[in-house]
């Protein structure tokens, strides 16, 4: 399985998630800048944290006129899992690949540490060696991680079961619903702001965020791995 973890200026953190990828998780990965990715022939995208362009005028904003957002987007539309954490999130919701918008945290400061959560769909492409309500412990660091949508989408959020992740430690930053991550109506984008590829060792603090990369792969893994 080859993964491409797109990069636009400012996504400080994709060598982290590369080397989550290729080194912990064990598949093929390629740091593709956003100036000519060519994504067909990846399985997967990672779209990693940062400040794209600087957080100008919003966190993404900028980001969605780049000429591979129309490549990402027909990369949703193939099936193929996405990924966005932290700013990476805030890019799919600006493309209008995932719904809502992004807040100011509710203290208006930036915060970082460690987000307890829980699990509240263990049947995703994402989740699925999580266990239905677990609770994991994930690093997260934004000041605009407030996320926003409104109460008719939320309801349908809910229904569909497309909240993943939820705050469990006092939604400090305000979120709608304490989503910290959201599906598309297709289920193959995830949008999601604590950070998993900052938890896949044990020297850098837990391991909570392995499962989610390796339940990707499983899910490739049996669609696309002839066992016969």
């Amino acid at each position: 399985m080859r993964f491409a973890v797109l990069s636009f200026p400012g996504s400080s953190c994709d060598v982290d998630m590369y080397h989550a990828l290729l080194d912990i998780v064990g598949v093929g990965a390629e740091i593709v800048s956003h100036l000519d990715a060519d994504l067909n022939n990846f399985d997967a995208v990672v779209i990693p944290t940062g400040a794209s362009y600087g957080d100008y005028l919003r966190p993404g904003a900028l980001a969605q006129s780049s000429k591979s957002i129309d490549g990402l987007k027909a990369f949703a539309d193939s099936g193929k899992p996405i990924l966005g954490v932290g700013n990476g999130f805030q890019i799919l919701v600006e493309a209008g690949i995932l719904p809502g918008a992004f807040l100011r945290n509710k203290g208006l400061k930036f915060r970082s540490g460690n987000a307890k959560l829980a699990v509240q769909n263990s049947t995703s492409t994402f989740t699925s060696i999580y266990e239905e309500g677990q609770q994991i412990t994930l690093p997260f660091a934004h000041e605009y991680g407030n996320y926003y949508v409104d109460a008719d989408t939320a309801s349908q959020l809910q229904e569909q079961n497309r909240i993943v992740f939820t705050y469990e430690d006092g939604n400090l930053d305000g979120s709608v619903e304490k989503i910290a991550g959201v599906l598309n109506e297709q289920g193959n984008v995830l949008g999601m702001m604590p950070l998993p590829e900052r938890a896949v060792e044990e020297i850098i603090g837990g391991t909570d965020g392995l499962p989610l990369f390796r339940s990707i792969l499983k899910n490739w893994s049996e669609k696309n791995v002839n066992h016969a």
